[in-house]
């Protein structure tokens, strides 16, 4: 199969991890400068039946992969970004600066980090590239299946010593657990739950979704500007993306709150298109690890906090399912004063304890 490889290049894109990793370090241990890439997919065929001659895939590493005497890379690491994310995400000084400096749990010395940009998200292909709502209908599995490529094709990635990913990147790595389940060492999904979209989850997606797609400016996908439901759809994830307690100190009054509102909305709306978003949001609906659990052989730790609105422990559902998993723990943060809701997932000082504990516990002798 052909491979195709853009030569990294000093880019907006790639300027804006070099401050990143600079602002980490001032404040943390210091780690690599990110190498950020791209590779092409050739041929991608999407399950629903579309396909693409070509898919562009950007990612960020640091560190370098070391093999086995058998040719298994035994230090690689993938880490996958939520909705509308990219892998900037994860180099800021709140996840960055707690994990990939030296002697921290993901010491990039040590570890080989890989940091894609989702189908559909960051620099990678996306239906704002052109395509607009053209773009293939993609899902979860065709991301996951991005991903796989991506490291094998790519990056000769033939074994993983963890998965990690926060909120769609924690669904993510349940998937991965069952559709590679030999292919990694240790899981680690934080901020999401093993269990189809339902109920409230499924309820604001489709507020999100119908707000953009039903937009009488939305012009099927064609739009020169934003369509007027985005407005509402970035509402939508303003209110979801946080907790209570924290929104209220953040606007403890009615003009503050209107003020806030507006500033985040006008600034999303300069960083997201409406169909990346739509799509992206649209994705959720292949999601399904339910019935598979126990195809999942490698210990996994699912880490999520207690104030998330999007998964909300009282639903049970992370209790329950994780005793499914042949060596699966669950762990629901406490709400505390340092938890900012479904947003913790990014702040690794809440959790870094038990990835380090995980990768511990599955170190090979």
């Amino acid at each position: 199969m052909k491979q195709t490889y853009f030569k990294p290049k000093l880019t907006p894109y790639l300027l804006m991890l070099v401050f990143a990793v600079a602002a980490a370090g001032s404040r943390a241990t210091t780690y690599p400068v990110p190498v950020a890439g791209d590779y092409v997919l050739h041929d991608f065929h999407f399950r629903s039946g579309e396909s693409l001659p070509e898919v562009r895939m950007h990612y960020v590493t640091l560190g370098t992969p070391r093999r086995d005497a058998q040719g298994l890379v035994r230090n690689a690491v993938l880490i996958l970004h939520g909705t509308t994310g990219s892998s900037v995400q994860f180099l800021q000084p709140m996840f960055a600066g707690e994990l990939f400096g030296s002697g921290q749990p993901l010491d990039a010395a040590r570890y080989y980090l890989v940091i894609p940009d989702n189908l559909g998200h960051g620099e990678s292909s996306k239906p704002s590239d052109g395509l607009h709502a053209r773009f293939p209908k993609y899902g979860y599995i065709d991301m996951v299946e991005a991903q796989y490529r991506l490291l094998t094709e790519g990056l000769q990635v033939n074994h993983l010593r963890l998965v990690m990913g926060t909120s769609m990147g924690g669904m993510h790595s349940w998937l991965w657990g069952e559709i590679h389940p030999e292919f990694m060492d240790a899981l680690m999904p934080l901020a999401s739950l093993p269990t189809q979209i339902s109920g409230r989850n499924r309820v604001w997606r489709r507020v999100i979704i119908d707000a953009i797609r039903d937009s009488p400016d939305w012009q099927n996908g064609d739009y020169r500007t934003q369509p007027s439901g985005m407005r509402v759809a970035l509402e939508m994830l303003y209110f979801m993306g946080s907790n209570p307690v924290l929104r209220m100190h953040e606007a403890p009054n009615l003009a503050r709150t209107d003020e806030t509102l507006d500033h985040y909305v006008t600034t999303a709306m300069t960083k997201l298109d409406a169909n990346d978003v739509m799509y992206a949001i649209a994705a959720s609906r292949d999601y399904d690890p339910g019935p598979g659990l126990e195809k999942i052989t490698a210990p996994l730790l699912a880490v999520n906090s207690a104030d998330d609105l999007i998964n909300p422990p009282e639903l049970g559902v992370l209790g329950h399912e994780i005793k499914r998993v042949k060596h699966g723990e669950a762990i629901v943060i406490p709400t505390s004063d340092q938890t900012v809701g479904h947003g913790s997932h990014t702040k690794a000082v809440l959790w870094k304890q038990y990835l380090a504990r995980l990768l511990k516990d599955t170190e090979r002798n």
